[in-house]
């Protein structure tokens, strides 16, 4: 019997599906929140049932410190799960949900409760981060310059001083995290990896996202999709079906039983 789960500000379970034999544990880039998997979830219930991670510090959970370690990010969101990996769970993290993804599920697997399959996106390997060939903004002016290079929020928005505000400070706390975290070896993951990449992301170039295989002592598979950093927003269709075929799998023991 799974224990009590409750109501999580950790988690937004947009459809809920508690009959599908599978989870999916979605984690936001950089200035993300849960919302941006709303049409994940809502394309994937009832197979699949989506669970949308909010990070503190925005939306409704603005009045909470935004946590600027992505080790102590990684190991909240792992504790906070323990109830629901009551059955098969993968975990999707893009760009800077995929390295919180990636801890999280070192963390899962030291406890015994390893995912079925990480799913990374948009993102070069950890393994990597020492020879970046360029640091994430600092200030508020860099910030929203990187913003607009890669697309990840309309013009309209970042030009209304307002919402400007707004989002600011979960931009400034998260790019900061990015910038602190630094990459420890250790032991290789025990579940298949999936990365997803845009044939022109600035940020996530082929050969460096290809490097996660180094990560994972099981299976490894790129995706390299048309587009840039956020192409997972403007082309979901071809990640879904991705998706679903590895998740279909991961599910099947579940379903047999």
């Amino acid at each position: 019997m799974s224990a009590h789960r409750g109501t999580s500000p950790w988690f937004h379970n947009f459809r809920p599906a508690p009959q599908a034999p599978l989870r999916l544990v979605c984690l936001p880039h950089a200035g993300g929140s849960a919302g941006f998997y709303f049409p994940a979830a809502c394309a994937l219930s009832p197979r699949v049932e989506v669970l949308a991670v909010q990070y503190p510090g925005r939306q409704d959970r603005r009045r909470e410190p935004a946590v600027t370690d992505l080790r102590v990010l990684a190991e909240r969101i792992a504790q906070a799960l323990g109830p629901w990996t009551d059955k098969p769970y993968a975990l999707f993290g893009h760009s800077m949900g995929a390295v919180v993804a990636f801890e999280a599920a070192h963390r899962l697997q030291a406890a015994g409760r390893k995912p079925a399959r990480l799913f990374v996106s948009g993102r070069r390997a950890p393994s990597l981060d020492g020879a970046a060939p360029s640091s994430p903004p600092r200030t508020d002016e860099e910030i929203v310059a990187e913003i607009r290079r890669l697309n990840g929020t309309g013009d309209a928005l970042l030009d209304d001083e307002e919402t400007l505000r707004m989002i600011l400070p979960a931009l400034r706390a998260d790019y900061d995290a990015v910038r602190r975290y630094r990459y420890r070896p250790g032991p290789l993951l025990h579940c298949p990896v999936t990365a997803f990449t845009g044939d022109h992301d600035p940020r996530a170039g082929t050969h460096e996202v290809r490097a996660w295989h180094t990560h994972t002592a099981s299976g490894f598979d790129l995706n390299v999709l048309p587009g840039g950093h956020f192409f997972l927003a403007d082309r979901p269709e071809p990640v879904l079906r991705t998706l679903w075929r590895h998740l279909r799998r991961a599910a099947a023991p579940a379903v047999a039983s």
